[in-house]
Order: structure tokens, then sequence, then C-alpha cells
């Protein structure tokens, strides 16, 4: 049928928590390809950096939406879930399992909950607007511009951190060219009907200690995988992007400059990508269509592979 719901498989959570292996895992079983969500990996470079998917991790699946843009491109919201919609629908007409994984939360639902961000994106589209802002945190300091938002829009404010200069300018941006708070801009778009029908599947640990430890692992490993020759090749290009905002980039610049030794700056990616997790986990866990899978319960990764395949079987998206 024309109308027919296109089936949706999403594996959401924190930053090392397992998803591009179990996308991976579920694609292989299904018969899918893997829609990424990551605000990040969609630019060019910071490969090690961002955790892209190495091409004998992806074991010969299909990965779309990562490596689409360059550094210093504007890329918005708007532009993600155009392009993944895009890429969904083709994988579905070829007759494959879409699964969108990543751990971009407003990438994610903005998606699934078809949210309108027509007006935002076309009023102004010369980018001048957001160019000054831009300009305005870099001069003043996100501080300043987060506390412009704080008068604006408390309830924003409170789920950005002065330090996410791209998501403060984003919602100030909002607000100048359509006049609605952002939180109330996202509220008025959350009757809209879903292009999609879902299954969810989150990935937690009951011991948050268990998670932390997988970040602190995972940037020693990234470290020694080439992570700051990456970053030094980028900053010596002088990247002005949003992808320069990634975790692991920005930490690393003091110990570029020799300002800071490279263990205190590691130190800082960690401190960096745990708090990130955390914001994750808050945001996830508003949305009560996630099927939360808590991966400490668990012996194997056969075992959390069947409870996978068990939770997609009561969704019927199959």
């Amino acid at each position: 049928m024309p109308n027919e719901k296109i089936p949706l498989l999403v594996i959401a959570g924190p930053t090392a928590s397992g998803k591009t292996a179990l996308g991976i895992a579920l694609a292989k079983e299904y018969g899918g390809e893997v829609v990424s969500a990551d605000s990040m990996q969609i630019y060019k470079g910071l490969d090690i950096a961002t955790a892209k998917p190495t091409a004998g991790e992806t074991e010969g699946v299909p990965h779309h939406m990562i490596s689409i843009a360059d550094m210093d491109a504007e890329f918005s919201v708007a532009d993600y879930v155009r392009l993944a919609k895009e890429k969904i629908a083709d994988i579905h007409g070829r007759g494959k399992l879409p699964i969108l994984v990543g751990g971009t939360g407003l990438y994610i639902n903005s998606l699934i909950d078809n949210v309108n961000f027509d007006n935002a994106d076309t009023v102004g589209n010369d980018g001048s607007l957001r160019k000054r802002l831009s300009e305005e945190a870099e001069r003043l300091g996100g501080e300043v511009l987060h506390k412009r938002l704080a008068e604006i829009d408390p309830k924003t404010a409170e789920s950005v951190p002065p330090q996410n200069v791209v998501r403060i300018v984003r919602a100030l941006e909002i607000w100048e060219l359509t006049g609605m708070k952002f939180s109330d801009y996202k509220r008025a778009n959350a009757g809209r009907v879903s292009d999609y029908r879902l299954c969810m599947i989150g990935l937690n640990f009951r011991d948050r200690d268990v998670l932390y430890g997988r970040i602190n692992k995972r940037v020693g490993i990234m470290a020694e995988n080439g992570m700051v020759e990456e970053c030094r090749a980028v900053y010596e290009n002088e990247c002005l992007g949003t992808a320069c905002q990634a975790i692991g980039y920005k930490e690393l610049i003091p110990y570029f400059k020799g300002d800071a030794d490279l263990e205190d700056c590691l130190d800082k990616i960690r401190l960096g990508s745990r708090r990130y997790a955390k914001r994750q986990l808050t945001w996830f866990r508003r949305d009560y269509r996630i099927n939360w899978i808590y991966l400490d319960d668990f012996n194997n990764f056969d075992e959390i592979i069947e409870i996978c395949k068990k939770t997609v079987a009561k969704s019927e998206i199959m």
C-alpha cells in the first residue's frame, strides 16, 4: 500500500554503549542497512575522534549519513532530517530494513516525530543570522549567549550546557526567526504523525560506573589508534566549522599550543565524554517508546541479540 508506514528500527543510547556493534549485528540478522544519527559523524575528517566505524567494523553492512559534509559546512537539523528520510525511503524501497543508529537525540526525535523546521530554516536562509550569533559566541563567550537563552527560554537553557555553543546558537536562531522558544517550537511539532512504524531499543547499564569505564577505556584506545595525530592535522588546517566542537578535538587544542600535557587533555576528553553520556541518557529517558536493554544484565553478546530479536518480534515491524 502506498501510504503504509515504513518500518524503522532505532538503536539509541549514550556514547560507548555498543550501538554500532549492535546495529551491525541486527542489520545482518534482518537484511538491513544502517543510517547514522550522530551530529559529528556527518562531517568529513575526525574519523577516530568521532568514533566512525571502520570498513572492517561494518562487516559489509552499508552505512549512510557518515562523512557527507565538509568540516566548515553549515548543516542543520532540517538538513539531517531531509537527507535521512531520503536514505530511509531508498533502503525500504530496495526491500531492506532501515536501522537508525546513534546518540544524537535531537536528530533522532526530529526525524521519527516528523518535526517541522521549515520556518526556522527557510527564513534568513543565507546563514547571516547564524553567522552573527556564532561570531557573538566567539567574541563574548558561550556563557553570555547561554545567559541570554536562559532569559528567553529557561527550559531549553537548562538542558543545554554553556559549552554547547552550537545548540545555544540554534535555539537563539529559532527565537529570532520564528518568535518561538525552542522548547515551544518542539512542543508545537510534538503532535505530528510519524512517517514510521517504530521499534526503538535503548542501550544502558544499571551500573553507571561500567559505562564510564567503557568511555575511559575507549578514549585510551582512540589515542593509541591515532586520534591525537588526526586532530593535530585538523588543527593545523585551522578548522573553524561545527565539526570542531566535537569532544576529543577541542580538548586537545591546549596540548597543540604547548599549554597542557597530553594526559591532562585526554582526561578532559574522558570527563567531557562522561558528561555527554549523562546528557544523552537524560534526553532518551523522556521517550516512553524506548525498550531499554541493560547490557550488564547479560553474560554475552549473543544473549543481547536474542533479547533484541524478541523486542523486534513484539513490535511487528517485520
